[in-house]
């Protein structure tokens, strides 16, 4: 029997129409790559967005063709993600921080018809678009007075001359809800990028998932700070669970240095900020030697990478706010987990609360996960039992798009390549990638622990651990350091500072410093990378 109730397809157009008629005087404010701020509302979007949606139909896109942006966070990339999508059409947003090879790649791959770009990339665009003779039209990300002449570039128009033609009345069509929305490029570490399709129907799930209570916990009483780039893993989902809430939205633009990130959340009275540690390092790097503190921040989501305990203790400890330790994947949409408490958690010791979250947190209704053992069987959800992660789930990739290998799914389960442990409370902890876990004389070291202990000591800025080849114990670890500017500091000193925090056998043989450590397009620690450049490198005494 079918139930009785009206089919609505869920649509990323309904997120906004919504906003539009619910909080259309919510504030939007961002810092501009013109270096000012601009301030605007949901109400305005939403017009800017349907005129994007007209300006395209103008153009003859087809529906599902894709559009491109190389773009930082801000207004106009907003009015993008729901003026493509919404018209049938696919946003796909390009990582500016990739190799220029494998943004033509990527640009090709999708056979991405328009192009639209911040300033601050012309340089890029001028020198790889010979190298995309699918785009047909370029896009430049400012007022029509500043659009350089002279570019090179075939067809380039400024993105407010190219809106301003179009009417800001436009009916939003109506399609199925799994019709694709947008496209995301993993970052390729190894071999080519692969893309992620979502749809309609996962993103507007994702974005509901993502403002639960026990997740971000958005709403109209925030004002949100979304760090995390809109050009990667759709800002983690908060330009959706934004319209969805009616949140006050904070775009940082290209500017995400310790200063700039500090003076937004004071002056915009920031209440929510979301972003990965990296981040995070530069702004404590920047409060704590000049005695500042927060006037409104009160949570933080981190995620992008594992959190070292000490940024968790200093945000808490040193300055009230909240973390939210999440994890979650480009093939995810991306959240998978959020670390909050729940309620019986509120009777332990601070320190035991610090535990607790320090672990990526619990699934959000919509993922479902296990871990396997090396047989391949479930291991037991006892917080001990380490094993290679799946999930699976409504907005969990099924397939690579146009990928010429089969579906990654085992049994209908995506292989994430985390390693990690469930607790009897459904708490997830990664202990590792698996291609980074270290296997020394039979036992598995986790590379995210020795770091974190290294990460705690008052001299390091950064620290990364890898395997090296060792005759008897076939690998053994060692860490690779970033100090701090002007801070002293030996390899003796810091092997020491492992005393008592870790099993003697899991201590680092050793400590490497260098002048940088390598970070990927996502700012991710590139361990690869890390090992070509010490392929060379030897162990003391061998």
């Amino acid at each position: 029997m079918l139930g009785l109730m009206q089919n609505q397809p869920l649509l990323i157009s309904t997120l906004i129409a919504f906003a539009d008629r619910h909080h259309g005087d919510g504030e939007i404010v961002s810092r501009r790559v013109e270096g000012d701020i601009h301030r605007t509302s949901y109400r305005s979007v939403a017009a800017r967005a349907r005129q994007v949606g007209n300006a395209l139909d103008g153009w003859g896109l087809a529906f599902s063709d894709r559009v491109a942006t190389l773009a930082w966070n801000g207004y106009r990339h907003l009015e993008l993600y729901y003026g493509v999508s919404g018209s049938g059409r696919v946003l796909h947003t390009i990582n500016p921080r990739l190799h220029p090879a494998q943004i033509a790649w990527i640009t090709q791959h999708a056979e991405d018809r328009v192009l639209c770009f911040d300033a601050t990339f012309l340089p890029l665009i001028q020198s790889l678009h010979a190298q995309c003779p699918m785009v047909q039209h370029w896009v430049m990300l400012c007022d029509a007075d500043k659009l350089p002449a002279d570019t090179g570039i075939p067809n380039l128009v400024s993105y407010e001359a190219w809106i301003a033609a179009a009417s800001t009345t436009y009916q939003w069509p109506q399609f199925d809800e799994n019709t694709a929305s947008s496209l995301c490029y993993t970052s390729g570490t190894t071999g080519d990028p692969k893309g992620v399709l979502y749809s309609h129907r996962s993103t507007t799930l994702h974005a509901y998932a993502a403002a639960l209570p026990d997740a971000m916990d958005l709403s109209a009483r925030d004002a949100v700070l979304a760090v995390v780039p809109m050009f990667h893993v759709n800002a983690w989902g908060i330009p959706y669970s934004a319209a969805l809430t009616g949140c006050k939205l904070v775009f940082p633009g290209p500017a995400m240095d310790g200063p700039s990130v500090y003076n937004l959340i004071e002056s915009e009275k920031v209440t929510f900020a979301a972003g990965v540690p990296t981040v995070w390092q530069m702004l404590l790097g920047h409060m704590q030697p000049a005695g500042l503190r927060f006037g409104s921040l009160q949570r933080t989501v981190i995620g992008g990478s594992a959190c070292p305990p000490a940024m968790v203790k200093a945000f808490q400890q040193d300055y009230g706010v909240e973390v939210i330790h999440a994890w979650g994947m480009t093939e995810l949409s991306p959240l998978g987990t959020l670390c909050t408490l729940k309620n019986k958690h509120l009777l332990l010791t601070k320190e035991e609360q610090l535990a607790m979250r320090l672990k990526q947190g619990r699934a959000v209704y919509g993922v479902d996960m296990k871990v396997l053992g090396e047989d391949g069987q479930p291991l037991p959800h006892d917080g001990q039992s380490a094993g290679d992660l799946l999930v699976q789930g409504p907005w969990i990739v099924a397939d690579y798009y146009r990928s010429p290998e089969p579906s990654p799914l085992v049994d209908g389960w995506f292989p994430t390549g985390d390693v990690a442990t469930i607790d009897a409370d459904g708490y997830l902890q990664i202990t590792d990638r698996s291609k980074d876990v270290i296997k020394s004389g039979g036992e598995w070291i986790s590379s995210i622990a020795v770091e974190n202990i290294a990460v705690a000591h008052p001299a390091v800025a950064m620290a990364a651990c890898i395997g090296v080849q060792h005759p008897k114990w076939d690998e053994r670890p060692i860490v690779v350091v970033v100090k701090k500017p002007g801070a002293e500091l030996s390899a003796a000193e810091l092997l020491q500072f492992y005393d008592g925090k870790i099993a003697k056998w899991q201590v680092p043989d050793d400590v490497v410093f260098v002048d940088a450590i390598p970070l990927g397009a996502t700012g991710k620690m590139q361990k690869m990378r890390l090992r070509e450049m010490l392929k060379d490198y030897r162990l003391p005494g061998l």
